[in-house]
């Protein structure tokens, strides 16, 4: 008689994330705050930034971009398949991916997305060195190396599961 009741709240227990989630898209709104005003100081700096400067802000704008792309990916592909089904089966602007996701799937979609951001840290390093020390490069290669094998890893165990 007990069992029933302690699987029903260990069930319903998942209903405590529903609140990261909203944390989440609140730190989205942050990132949109935080794309505006750059995308301002880009346009009103407009004439005076010289092609280099012009390109490391404009890899600021796609890093921000890309972070709002993971963050979409954690609270959307998170809660629907840790929470609750959003039941967008007929929805004509749901994402592709989303009938596709699956916890495994969901952690190499999420550890691309971090290569991604990765390497326009790394370009952004590789077009302006000046700002970084020779040990601060060596680390953001070692770390993005680190992160591509951690993928592969990822990609390749989630691949063999999938054929059990």
């Amino acid at each position: 008689m007990l069992k029933p009741l302690i699987s029903l709240f260990i069930f319903r227990s998942r209903w405590l994330q529903a609140p990261l989630y909203l944390g989440l898209i609140a730190v989205l709104t942050i990132y949109i705050y935080q794309f505006a005003h750059a995308l301002f100081h880009l346009c009103s700096e407009l004439k005076s930034l010289t092609e280099n400067q012009t390109m490391l802000a404009t890899l600021d704008l796609i890093d921000v971009v890309m972070i709002a792309n993971l963050l979409i990916m954690v609270i959307v592909g998170g809660y629907e398949t840790f929470v609750s089904r959003l039941k967008l089966d007929h929805h004509p602007d749901k994402p592709e991916w989303l009938s596709k996701v699956d916890a495994g799937g969901m952690k190499v979609k999420l550890a691309l997305a971090l290569i991604g951001i990765s390497s326009i840290h790394l370009l952004r390093t590789f077009i302006n060195p000046s700002q970084e020390t020779h040990d601060e490069i060596m680390w953001q290669v070692i770390i993005h190396l680190t992160l591509l094998v951690s993928v592969v890893t990822i990609a390749f165990t989630n691949r063999l599961m999938m054929h059990r």
